[in-house]
């Protein structure tokens, strides 16, 4: 019997970790996609009208058990996997694909779907229902359903030449990164940096069996160096170095690559009816169009452009006072921004930690959550796990009734992708009567014991579990009908709403006298180190936010034109980053050609999203922090508008219904120190 493809008899109806063999996940992804085929096949060719609940609700409730091994399997995947994992993850991964463009491609399917979309304004649909009538109708008509056959087999062929280029582009990047070495043979050269930063430059050249030290463009070994180096010129080598990839004119150019991106990318977003392809992308964000977004861009670049002046003057006395610097460039910011930052703050990562035990951190944001949203988290031992190191809870609400099971995976190790991330094993929705409740997972790879200490966080660790955690009350307070709307199936300009919200207690005095206790002597954080860490937070913001602001805009302008006329890249790129240009430019590097961000990841159109979701998530904690932070009234009015909702209703009415107005960015700029 294969236990992925039986019903579970476990407890809270977990995932059975313990029972699976790996040669289990072959034929039980082979069983499932053949049953959620036959479900599919049940839905199309059902002889009855088609109707919201034959169709679109059956679409939606279909697929369950795939479903349920797909999370298994792939969040395995990335956080204990292993070579015969990998292997098995390159046989499924087509199989899914060639299933998910059958039922996206599935024509008579698609008529039911728009049969009964196209009589939406006589059925009567709740809120939730006419969402999920939208969301199925347009996962077609975006993915060319609504085109005629020869314009179909154009956009698989443009689908398919996006995927190679966008590989490409990539392998590009990376072989790039890899050619680059500084290798540095006199000690002096060394000035500076810190002890780790050499030892891991000198493993690194006897592992290349040459002596002395060898930096290069991975960024662990690339940030210490232009950061602490004293060395101006090799500092100047490998920033410019950095800034050149893939803009050499050799095998791995990228210039071409860009441009054909773009352009096809353009083409596709036409053939389906758009005026360019950030007007395809944005009609499913909040932001909704790239007039929004530019207005967004440029309001934010207005109030910050000041600020950051103010900072690169300020940061230019401090190079010209330390070493008679008299033009400040792009190879001496990371370097005087540290000295400054030291000189301003005198605020030291080693000195934080012990007030960090990670349980003590845990049981914090527990307490938080107590606080705000009644819930409380009992650790049990009667759920498998994957691997010792996870921990598993019981989430109960005020009644005592069980909100969700949630697993928590701090430490790295073998097999477990870098990073942090919030999962799910299990979504919430309700069926046939019954809620089913969440199994929401955190991952992350934080400093972990020694022999003679706990595990201490620095404090960019303790704001990272934060983050998760608010990902993952996203999926723990979900509670809707439909799993493809719940918990954090929202617009990606929405989605960090709840995570980023989450950070802003580890700023608050109230909130750190909870959890920031020395973990021998048991003595709360000191007020000045509390004050020192708010102060730092708000340093350089103003440059910070015009860099970020620039990479909106240069993406802006790739994908909200007709990119056909560009020719050159490089000329392209530097009127893009005229409003927002501080250092002098290098007439040697161009970013595009290495911006994998928009050009090989998912962010095309959607580079403004990370400074939208800050927006949201200031302007939200303004309003505890007029209230009070632990202020129960505004608390669930978060949990029942926001936490609770997931995407079954456009995010600005949920965000409004909870706050009573759209968001305004002054929280935001107040925060950064920009008025």
């Amino acid at each position: 019997m294969n236990i992925l493809t039986s019903t579970y008899t476990t407890q809270h109806n977990a995932a059975p970790f313990s029972q699976i063999q790996m040669s289990d996940y072959q034929p039980a992804f082979e069983t499932t996609i053949a049953a959620a085929r036959a479900e599919i096949d049940a839905i199309t060719n059902n002889p009855s009208t088609p109707t919201f609940e034959n169709t679109i609700e059956a679409l939606d409730f279909s697929g369950q058990t795939l479903d349920r091994l797909s999370s298994i399997f792939f969040n395995l995947n990335s956080a204990e996997t292993c070579d015969e994992m990998q292997k098995i993850a390159q046989e499924v991964s087509p199989l899914l694909t060639a299933f998910s463009n059958d039922v996206s491609l599935n024509e008579a399917l698609f008529l039911r779907v728009k049969a009964v979309y196209d009589q939406r304004n006589e059925l009567s649909l709740s809120p939730e229902q006419a969402t999920l009538l939208d969301k199925k109708y347009k996962s077609f008509a975006r993915n060319g359903a609504l085109l005629s056959e020869d314009k179909k087999s154009r956009l698989r062929e443009i689908d398919t030449e996006l995927a190679k280029l966008k590989l490409t582009f990539g392998e590009n990047v990376l072989a790039e990164t890899n050619n680059y070495q500084l290798h540095i043979t006199n000690e002096t050269d060394l000035k500076g940096l810190p002890e780790g930063a050499i030892e891991m430059a000198r493993s690194l050249a006897e592992s290349k069996e040459k002596e002395g030290w060898i930096f290069t463009l991975d960024f662990p070994s690339y940030l210490p160096f232009v950061t602490y180096a004293d060395n101006r010129e090799l500092r100047k080598e490998i920033t410019i170095a950095a800034g050149k990839k893939a803009f050499q004119n050799n095998e791995f150019d990228n210039q071409e690559i860009t441009l054909q991106i773009a352009k096809l990318r353009y083409e596709r977003a036409n053939l389906l009816g758009y005026e360019t392809h950030a007007h395809f992308v944005l009609e499913e964000r909040m932001a909704q169009n790239p007039n929004q977004v530019k207005t967004f861009l440029n309001d934010l670049l207005a109030k910050a452009k000041p600020a950051a002046e103010k900072e690169f003057a300020q940061l230019t006395a401090f190079a010209k006072e330390l070493d008679g610097i008299d033009q400040l460039e792009k190879w001496d910011g990371p370097y005087y921004s540290e000295k400054l930052k030291q000189k301003l703050f005198n605020l030291d990562d080693e000195l934080l930690k012990p007030y960090f035990k990670l349980e003590n951190v845990l049981n914090g944001a527990f307490t938080i959550a107590n606080k705000l949203f009644g819930l409380t988290f009992k650790e049990i031992s009667t759920v498998d796990k994957y691997h010792a190191d996870v921990q598993t809870f019981e989430v109960v609400d005020e009644k005592n009734e069980l909100v969700a099971l949630f697993y928590a995976d701090f430490f790295p190790r073998k097999g477990k992708r870098n990073g942090a991330w919030m999962t799910s094993f299990k979504p919430q929705y309700i069926q046939n009567g019954v809620n089913e409740r969440p199994h929401i997972s955190n991952v992350c790879n934080f400093t972990p014991p020694t022999p003679t200490k706990p595990s201490l966080l620095t404090f960019n660790e303790v704001t990272t579990l934060f983050h998760e955690f608010g990902h993952g009350l996203h999926g723990m307070l979900a509670n809707t009908t439909y799993a493809s709307l719940s918990g954090t199936s929202v617009y990606w300009d929405f989605v960090e709403l709840p995570s980023q919200m989450m950070e802003n207690w580890c700023y608050e005095p109230e909130a750190l006298a909870l959890f920031a206790k020395h973990y021998e002597t048991g003595e709360i954080i000191p007020q000045e180190y509390v004050e020192k860490i708010k102060e730092s937070a708000s340093f350089l913001k103003g440059m910070a936010t015009l860099r970020q602001l620039s990479f909106g805009l240069l993406d802006m302008a790739f994908h909200s034109n007709n990119p056909t006329g560009i020719t050159d890249i490089k000329a392209f790129e530097k009127t893009a980053f005229e409003g927002t240009s501080l250092y002098p430019d290098v007439a040697e590097n161009c970013m595009s050609v290495s911006f994998s961000h928009i050009f090989q990841g998912g962010y095309s159109s959607g580079y403004y999203s990370y400074k939208w979701a800050e927006v949201l998530d200031a302007d939200a904690f303004a309003y505890f922090q007029e209230k009070g932070i632990f202020n129960k009234e505004v608390a669930t009015k978060f949990k029942e508008n926001i936490l609770s909702k997931g995407g079954t209703e456009h995010p600005m009415i949920l965000y409004k219904r909870f706050r009573g107005q759209e968001p305004k960015p002054e929280a935001l700029l107040k925060r950064a120190g920009l008025i």
